[in-house]
């Protein structure tokens, strides 16, 4: 009995995705291998929502036993550059994947030629000449039948001429593409004689000038699953409506393969999956360019933007990433992901890791006055209490510090628990200290605070029996003014201002007629990045590599970023040691 509740409850942790597997992998199909596919168009940097697919696909395979590979879907050479190949690949590898391939679209284009060929001696496919206004309106809609083509009766001789002309270099784009002969009063639009090439003139990354006919996405996908071995194409649900198109495709090309295997079997099976739609973030590689390319953002890697390598650069971790997808799920619906599970799940991942320092963003100095002028005293500061082995670093302590501006109140509020005349608080790591009540403070011609004047207890430092003695201020951070290192901090918000930017910027676009530059500008957050100057870092803080995790004390948490040089560090805020996204 215990066991077989065991069994219940393992079956039911398993995503509706896995219990497919599963099965088909119980029965027999595809010979009991598994074999799935990651196939992005090298055309932009990933962006978190190819994080959940990436997860699906190779998680999946390395679960099950089977295989995954990487496929650059690379079938329109306008968009497509060296430099997102890598970037994607370096994507991939630093989420903690591995491809067992790597493969092409392109590496199939003979194959498809010779495969369209096939289905135009077979009467199958077709050369129309209607531009691309008339296909659509004689396509007809979704209450009303398509009309048939004036040239889908064309010769077959004819036929494979013009496809043969498609591809001379001879042609004019736009002016005849090939289509599949299906079925034009068919209830799904994709059967209305969908389109399989289409002639562009464009040099290829790969193939160079030897193909100018580029077959279509809908023609190349599923085919180059089929020829791959692919036993599991999992999707997203917006190719739902495409799932029929591609098993026809497939079946004709089982066909053409002379593969006699019953058609339910030795064949890539699509399963369609949610989006990772996620609060106060807008996806699409259209969109991530448009912001690259207008300087709304300065890279792909900005750590405002949504993409892998701009969250890698703000200082989320692969493991808080991948914790965040496995908490979320897949379903077979679509829904709004609050940003606030996904930063809680980086926080919790960067609590164990993260290595705490001392940081001070808005310096205002305190002098010890009864502290020997000229002393220096090293202290030990705790590297990460979540982690032992993470060990300890010196600070230096002297005379002079820096806290924060905030943790002084000149006229203290009634709950106000932090430095105040007459008032005592705890240095961390180091001593407790009262700020004078006499002449608390200096001030400049304005009137803001420069100079703050306290004396220290010398039987509290950590570690000695007084440090245990009771106070009722708080514990501040600070850093010492002799070998403080003056840093950069980029504090990053929310890029745009509506939760669903997605939506609000198609509001937009409808009620002004305009394109989608202009309606994102109009969302823009202003305050999406606020660049402190003046700020002062411990030296081991300064030290560290670039994309370092760190905990700024009392403050959140931070990585180094890409920019920082020696002598002259620079900080990106991840997230805060609190949420404070249901307050905005």
């Amino acid at each position: 009995m215990e066991i077989q509740n065991e069994e219940k409850v393992e079956k039911k942790s398993l995503n509706f995705i896995e219990q497919k597997i599963v099965a088909d992998l119980a029965e027999g199909k595809n010979g009991g291998r598994l074999q799935t596919r990651f196939p992005p168009e090298p055309n932009g940097y990933l962006h978190i929502g190819h994080a959940k697919a990436i997860a699906l696909d190779f998680g999946v395979a390395k679960k099950y036993g089977g295989t995954c590979n990487l496929r650059f879907d690379d079938t329109n050479p306008t968009k497509e550059e060296t430099e997102y190949i890598e970037s994607i690949e370096h994507d991939i590898k630093w989420l903690g994947y591995q491809w067992d391939n790597v493969y092409y679209a392109s590496d199939y284009f003979q194959e498809l030629w010779d495969f369209a060929v096939w289905l135009i001696k077979q009467g199958r496919a077709y050369i129309d000449e209607q531009s691309a206004e008339q296909i659509a309106v004689q396509k007809g809609t979704t209450t009303k039948a398509g009309t048939n083509s004036p040239f889908r009766d064309r010769p077959v001789e004819e036929n494979l001429r013009l496809f043969e002309f498609m591809n001379s270099g001879q042609a004019v784009p736009g002016s005849m593409v090939l289509r599949a002969k299906i079925d034009m009063a068919h209830t799904n639009m994709l059967f209305r004689d969908p389109l399989m090439y289409r002639v562009m003139n464009i040099p290829h990354l790969r193939t160079g000038d030897k193909w100018n006919a580029y077959p279509m996405y809908d023609f190349t996908h599923g085919q180059s699953d089929y020829l791959e071995g692919v036993t599991h194409s999992l999707c997203t649900l917006e190719f739902v409506e495409h799932r029929a198109l591609y098993d026809l495709f497939v079946d004709w090309m089982k066909e053409y393969k002379g593969d006699t295997t019953p058609m339910d079997d030795n064949r890539p099976r699509q399963t369609e999956f949610n989006k990772l739609n996620l609060s106060y973030i807008l996806l699409s590689k259209r969109n991530l360019l448009a912001l690259v390319n207008e300087g709304i953002v300065n890279a792909w890697d900005d750590p405002r933007m949504p993409t892998i390598s701009g969250f890698r650069r703000r200082g989320y971790s692969p493991e808080a990433i991948n914790k965040f997808i496995d908490k979320i799920g897949y379903t077979t619906y679509d829904a709004l992901n609050e940003m606030a599970l996904m930063e809680s799940a980086v926080r919790d991942d960067l609590n164990t890791r993260a290595i705490r320092v001392s940081a001070v963003l808005d310096p205002v100095k305190v002098v010890l006055t009864n502290y020997p002028e000229g002393r220096t005293e090293e202290l030990e500061a705790v590297n990460n209490p979540e982690n032992e082995a993470d060990g300890t670093h010196n600070v230096q302590f002297s005379r002079e510090i820096w806290i924060e501006r905030e943790d002084f109140q000149e006229e203290a509020e009634k709950k106000f628990m932090r430095l105040a005349p007459g008032k005592e608080v705890r240095l961390k790591n180091a001593y407790i200290i009262k700020c004078d009540e006499e002449h608390p403070c200096d001030k400049d011609a304005e009137g803001n605070i420069t100079t703050i004047y306290c004396t220290y207890d010398p039987e509290t430092r950590s570690g000695m029996p007084g440090a245990n003695r009771k106070i009722k201020g708080k514990t501040l951070h600070w850093v010492n003014c002799k070998d403080a290192v003056k840093a950069e901090v980029r504090l990053y918000g929310r890029l745009w201002k509506d939760e669903n930017p997605r939506d609000e910027m198609a509001a937009i676009r409808e009620a002004q007629q305009c394109d989608a530059v202009t309606a994102m500008k109009q969302m823009l957050n202003p305050e999406s990045l606020k660049v402190l100057t003046d700020c002062y870092v411990e030296p081991f803080a300064a030290q560290m590599p670039h994309l370092s995790y760190l905990q700024f004390q009392r403050i959140g948490y931070f990585n180094v970023d890409t920019d920082s040089k020696p002598g002259q560090p620079v900080f990106n805020k991840t997230v805060g040691l609190k949420d404070t996204w249901q307050k905005k």
